[in-house]
């Protein structure tokens, strides 16, 4: 198979939005991105994310939030993007992803507020303290298909090329560790090289955290933070997510995103409810 190239992707397809008018941008929300009968978080974030790159002068994202307002169903939506101010190194935008219920009535999903620069133009200066997660070589990490039932796959799966450590994937044969952790090799199915649109997808892409913690059912994200820290390298990335609490319902999950010359290029945060089977 010819690997697709960035621009060129099913990735890139699925998050094209149409201008139409100032600021405003018509979409198709791929049900190629569902998990159960809701798209995927991190899917419709870099889709706001390429619309908010189109409105603002600085094309990439350096840091932004999202608030799910309601879940977001495959099918039509508009991106209303809003520029709040420009600067010489940074300008800042909102965006509202909208759709039209059953009803008949415009219906808000997401409200994102974001940052956007050039990551081209940062110095190469670093000095941190953060290391690559350990995970073992991607041929002895298991596929994410790999022992399912067909049926049960969601339909993103299909979308994504993920390698789970066997460290973190006991809670798929009734054994979680409970440390909520889970860590991968992570790339497009396709073969598409990351670029900072897709981390906004890849930080929200690994299974949730609260499975490790021994719990099933559906864990839809409140908030969500990404910190763009760096324009990736080409190949494949690793992901780490973890939780450190599980209170009344609701979870924190952190993530790092790491590309293939070792340098932490995503970090993000959000907050999640954690939903009985």
């Amino acid at each position: 198979m010819t690997e697709a190239t960035i621009g060129a992707g099913a990735f890139d397809r699925d998050t094209a939005i149409t201008p139409r008018g100032e600021g405003v941008y018509d979409a198709d929300l791929s049900a190629d991105w569902t998990i159960g009968h809701a798209v995927n978080g991190g899917y419709l974030l870099a889709l706001i994310g390429r619309a908010l790159g189109d409105a603002l002068p600085h094309p990439d994202p350096f840091t932004i939030t999202a608030h799910y307002l309601t879940a977001s169903r495959p099918g039509p939506a508009t991106v209303r993007t809003s520029t709040v101010r420009t600067g010489r190194t940074l300008s800042t935008g909102t965006a509202s992803l909208v759709q039209i219920d059953e009803e008949g009535r415009e219906v808000e999903r997401i409200r994102v507020l974001a940052s956007y620069g050039d990551l081209t133009a940062l110095p190469d200066d670093v000095r941190t303290s953060a290391e690559p997660p350990r995970i073992p070589p991607y041929e002895r990490c298991l596929g994410a298909r790999d022992g399912m039932d067909p049926s049960a796959i969601p339909p993103m799966t299909h979308q994504i090329d993920l390698r789970m450590d066997p460290a973190t994937v006991g809670w798929a044969v009734g054994a979680p560790s409970g440390r909520g952790e889970m860590r991968a090799w992570f790339g497009l199915a396709d073969g598409r090289d990351p670029d900072p649109i897709s981390l906004l997808m890849t930080v929200d892409a690994l299974p949730p955290t609260a499975f490790d913690l021994g719990l099933s059912g559906w864990v839809p994200t409140v908030e969500l933070t990404v910190h763009v820290r760096r324009r990736p390298a080409p190949g494949p990335l690793r992901v780490s997510i973890t939780t450190r609490n599980l209170a009344g319902g609701f979870l924190e999950e952190d993530a790092e995103v790491w590309d293939s010359e070792d340098r932490l290029v995503a970090q993000s945060r959000q907050l999640a409810r954690a939903l009985s089977a």
